[in-house]
C-alpha cells in the first residue's frame, strides 16, 4: 500500500476541506501516479472533490464511521477491518491512501511507499500530517528537481517504509505485527 499527499512547510495538508494550493504539476503528478489504481479516502475527502464524486480512472474506497452513508460511485466501508478485508482483492502496490488527516494517521504505518509533494511555503491549514522525515522507519529514496509555479517552489519525493505494519485477522481480532511487537485488537 502507498500514500500520496502534498505538504506545506508546516506539514499542513488542507484547510476547510480544500487543498492548500492548486499546483497544476502536482495535480498532474497525482493523476499520473494514481491512474488505474485504487484510492482510499475518508468521506470528507471524497466530498471535497469536484461534484463530490470519485476521480475518474480510479477505483475509490471511502471509509466512514457514518453507517447510513452510501455512494453509488464508490465502495463504502465503515471500519479498518472492513477496509482491510476489501483491500485483500487488490495488489498492494496499486493501493493509494489519499486522505484526509485521520485516514493518513491510521493507514500510513501500513504503507510501503509514500509519495510526498513538499511545498516550500506556509499556508493557513486546519489539517496536518506527521513529519515523515522524523520517523526513523521512513527513508527518502527519490527527490525531483525543484519546480516553481507563480512564485511557489515545490519538489516531488518518494519514501520507503523499512518497517511496515502488517495486519492479519484471527477469530474476531485484527493482529498487527510491527517489528517484534504483536498487538491484538477486537473487531467491532
Amino acid at each position: 500500500m502507498n500514500f500520496i499527499v502534498a505538504l506545506d512547510k508546516n506539514n499542513g495538508i488542507g484547510n476547510k476541506n480544500n487543498l492548500l494550493i492548486h499546483l497544476p504539476e502536482d495535480l498532474k503528478f497525482f493523476k499520473n501516479t494514481t491512474w488505474g489504481k485504487i484510492l482510499v479516502m475518508g468521506r470528507e475527502t471524497l466530498e471535497s472533490l469536484p461534484n463530490k464524486k470519485p476521480l475518474p480512472g480510479r477505483t475509490t474506497i471511502v471509509i466512514t464511521t457514518k453507517t447510513d452513508y452510501s455512494n453509488n460511485e464508490a465502495i463504502v466501508v465503515h471500519s479498518l477491518s472492513e477496509l482491510f478485508e476489501r483491500l485483500k482483492q487488490y495488489n498492494s502496490e496499486d493501493i493509494f491512501v489519499a486522505g484526509g488527516e485521520s485516514i493518513y494517521k491510521q493507514l500510513i504505518p501500513y504503507c510501503e511507499y509514500g509519495y510526498i509533494t513538499y511545498i516550500n511555503k506556509e499556508f493557513q491549514a486546519d489539517k496536518y500530517l506527521m513529519s515523515i522525515d522524523e520517523m526513523s522507519q521512513w527513508e527518502k529514496t527519490w527527490e525531483s528537481q525543484t519546480m516553481e509555479f507563480k512564485g511557489t517552489n515545490f519538489v516531488f519525493t518518494k519514501y520507503k517504509n523499512k518497517d511496515i505494519l502488517k495486519f492479519l485477522f484471527l477469530n474476531g481480532y485484527i493482529i498487527e505485527v510491527y517489528a517484534n511487537i504483536t498487538c491484538f485488537y477486537p473487531i467491532y
